[in-house]
């Protein structure tokens, strides 16, 4: 007696479009902070903490003040900046 062709099954392999070659990413699984982050964030906090008390401890002498004479006040201004990219980089913390 012949078969139907409605009741074969047709084995599809489906396959994502955008996978090529890379693994697939688990939804569920957490991605971790990359090994550099919180030394080099933790690095410019303190870097521009330092920069900004060895700029005070030093401005009163009459060469302007380390770290970097020429600079005079603007030393400031560089401490700040160390600050504020050390937590720009917070927002990159997982």
């Amino acid at each position: 007696m012949p078969e139907s062709k409605s009741r074969k099954k047709k084995t599809v392999v489906a396959r994502p479009q955008d996978a090529g070659d890379q693994p697939a990413k688990i939804p569920g699984k957490p991605q971790g902070n990359p090994p550099w982050l919180v030394p080099v964030m933790l690095g410019l906090m303190l870097l521009g903490l330092a920069w900004i008390v060895v700029y005070y401890l030093t401005s009163a002498r009459a060469g302007g003040g380390f770290p970097v004479p020429p600079l005079g006040a603007w030393n400031l201004l560089v401490g700040f900046v160390l600050i504020i990219a050390g937590f720009a980089l917070t927002t990159r913390w997982k």
